[in-house]
């Protein structure tokens, strides 16, 4: 088992592009990461998935085209990093494939992630395990996090009440008590309102470090109104995405023609920071650290704004934890693709309120 390798690939809803891990796992099953690719997302690419969000014309056949366009994609990732790392296909178990989601409605009883995966496992020649939510969904879940099991197997502490929060376009918190409790759940957004904010003003594809955002100033009425959003104050188990915070939600509230695009910017940061911020004074009891993972642990002025929230508790990256921010996810892929060959559950019932325990992921062999 020690020598098995096992490939995460991560599309989030930033959109920014895959994240591809090349993992491994010693005999304590701890995931050591040996390789890394990123691909980013063309703009026209970006478009079309932004496209897809919302009901269209064909939408069908756009969204089965669009699959195959991402199963190409992801195959040609992780191509070149097989290359760069010198490693075989062959010798690779399986690659662990979120897709793309295209929507999210457990309301509704169903979420939705593109990539084809058949068209992947032909194009890599190795076995690939994707559609991780719908067992999970099927068991009246959320289907939505998954990574609270796999933190909770990494980043425990016997000695620290901790929570994990990814900042990706929307933001998840996984509470890991000393006791052994878990659970986890989306928070709200994370970088996909300044990133949809910033394309339409800047034409930029994010705000890097806040720094357009720090030259505004934040709209209390604004912040005010927006944190009145029922989602932020309903109970967990909850998840969401862009089906919820969009342009339109965001429309809906900016009343005022007068207000600066870079003073909404800063209330952007602020209502990201004062959601996660709530979200864990109201559900998470006792936290001692905090680390940060996503592309939002890399704006220093969300950062600033979520510690002075947070007071006196520590702050800190996954790389302390010796995991980098940009490859957690697709890590915990990889680690859920092995629970499934292995027949292993891998959903926290207490997170996502299924049934029960349930084996996640449909499997495509090589």
């Amino acid at each position: 088992m020690a020598s098995e390798l096992f490939i995460g690939l991560m599309s989030g809803t930033s959109l920014d592009g895959v994240d591809v891990a090349l993992v491994t796992f010693n005999q304590a099953q701890q995931p050591k990461l040996l390789n890394t690719h990123f691909v980013a997302y063309p703009a026209d690419l970006r478009t079309q998935i932004l496209a897809l969000q919302h009901p269209t014309t064909n939408e069908l056949e756009t969204t089965a085209q669009m699959g195959n366009t991402l199963a190409r994609l992801y195959a040609d990732a992780v191509n070149a990093m097989l290359a760069t790392a010198q490693v075989e296909a062959a010798t690779i178990t399986a690659i662990g494939c979120h897709g793309q989601t295209i929507r999210h409605r457990p309301e509704l009883g169903f979420t939705m992630q593109i990539g084809n995966a058949a068209l992947l496992s032909e194009l890599t020649g190795i076995t690939v395990v994707s559609d991780f939510r719908s067992r999970d969904l099927a068991a009246s879940g959320q289907g939505a996090p998954l990574v609270p099991a796999f933190h909770q197997d990494v980043f425990s502490s016997s000695a620290h009440d901790r929570a994990i929060i990814n900042i990706g376009g929307i933001a998840n918190i996984t509470y890991l008590s000393t006791t052994g409790d878990v659970f986890g759940f989306d928070s709200g957004p994370g970088n996909m309102l300044l990133d949809a904010w910033i394309k339409q003003h800047l034409g930029l594809d994010y705000d890097a470090d806040g720094q357009w955002a720090s030259t505004g100033k934040t709209i209390e009425p604004l912040l005010t109104a927006m944190l009145n959003e029922p989602y932020f104050t309903a109970a967990p188990p909850k998840s969401t995405g862009r089906d919820l915070f969009n342009a339109t939600w965001l429309n809906h509230y900016l009343t005022q023609p007068d207000y600066a695009a870079q003073d909404i910017a800063r209330t952007l940061v602020a209502l990201s920071a004062h959601s996660i911020a709530n979200a864990v004074h109201q559900f998470c009891g006792s936290v001692d650290e905090i680390y940060l993972c996503g592309g939002g642990a890399k704006n220093k002025l969300l950062l600033s704004e979520l510690q002075s929230l947070m007071g006196t508790t520590t702050i800190a990256t996954t790389d302390q934890l010796g995991m980098g921010v940009d490859w957690v996810e697709a890590i915990a892929f990889a680690w859920l693709a092995k629970k499934c060959i292995a027949k292993e559950t891998a959903n926290l019932p207490q997170v996502t309120g299924a049934k029960g325990l349930r084996i996640l992921g449909a499997i495509y062999q090589a």
